[in-house]
């Protein structure tokens, strides 16, 4: 047996047993996976996959403690390699960061500016998504770092720590009623149509629940993913905003009105994921430090080396 046969199998059953997409996904030929697959099966005595004609229909039992095996496997041989960058490269190499929107626009500019003043030679790849997908992307080796306010504690394969607490605050126009309203209520923003994110995305199931709460059906006009496209809209006139904080405290040169609705909705938790195992590069935990005071190279590595300890802010 060999590495590539464990890739094979790993990335068959992430590609929906499609040995198509998954020769396109590495670079290599349907035939040859497929010969791969069986010989792997052959010398392990046992199958791994259930099959109709040619085709994967599923993974069998002794399959999914093969899987387990692989993805171990395959999680240390890449271990292996950031040790070897870590102590060969001490001061270079790839950071890959995987965060939703708003983080990436609104959180993550200042600590990557920092990052790169100290390690100018690392370099920096984000890649945006909602909260799932960034989860998606730290246990499939995409991302060395995630940040994100929903999903990620729900994942035990990875290592979740609180890194900032945040507010949704409401968005209007300067000649908006509310806006001489110092703590807007929720019966009255019952009555307006509003415009927030869609609903994976920055807390927005805390807002729809608040409303859940008080009987409430609240009017949305318009869900996006974008703080800046919520805002646009408001200036439209198409109804107030219910946006994340960072995103107007940024904002400085803003014509809108934002009131803080801590008191409606509650306080929100960003949180930073690592996949459970990973060996964290120096200047991957140093990032995670310049994304939070609360946040420290210690309290990291006790929690890499956890078995799920849960840590609160």
């Amino acid at each position: 047996m060999n590495l590539h046969q464990f890739r094979f199998v790993q990335e068959a059953v992430r590609r929906n047993l499609n040995l198509t997409e998954t020769a396109k996904a590495l670079y290599t030929s349907q035939p040859g996976i497929s010969k791969a697959i069986l010989e792997l099966e052959e010398e392990l005595g046992v199958d791994i996959f259930v099959r109709h004609g040619k085709r994967l229909k599923r993974v069998t039992e002794p399959g999914l403690q093969v899987l387990k095996s692989v993805d171990l496997i395959l999680r240390e041989v890449a271990n292996l390699k950031r040790i070897g960058e870590e102590y060969s490269k001490q001061d270079s190499g790839r950071l890959s960061i995987a965060a939703t929107h708003t983080q990436a626009r609104y959180v993550l500019p200042e600590p990557v500016a920092q990052l790169r003043k100290r390690f100018p030679k690392v370099q920096v790849s984000l890649h945006q998504g909602t909260p799932e997908q960034v989860a998606q992307m730290l246990m499939s080796d995409q991302a060395d770092i995630g940040l994100a306010t929903e999903s990620l504690a729900d994942y035990e394969e990875l290592v979740t720590l609180p890194c900032y607490e945040w507010q949704h605050v409401i968005v209007m126009a300067a000649d908006h009623p509310l806006a001489r309203v110092d703590r807007p209520t929720l019966e009255q923003l019952a009555e307006e149509p509003l415009i927030s994110y869609h609903p994976a995305f920055a807390g927005r199931k805390r807002v729809d629940q608040a409303f859940a709460n008080r009987r409430l059906k609240p009017n949305i006009a318009l869900e996006a993913i974008d703080s800046d496209v919520i805002k646009t809209y408001v200036r439209s006139g198409l109804g107030i905003g219910i946006i994340a904080e960072m995103a107007m405290k940024t904002d400085n040169n803003s014509d809108l009105v934002w009131k803080p609705a801590g008191h409606l909705f509650g306080s929100n938790t960003a949180r930073v994921a690592f996949r459970r195992g990973a060996y964290l590069r120096s200047f991957v935990l140093t990032f995670a430090e310049l994304l939070s005071d609360r946040l420290s190279r210690t309290l990291i590595e006790r929690a890499m080396g956890s078995q799920g300890d849960h840590y609160e802010l």
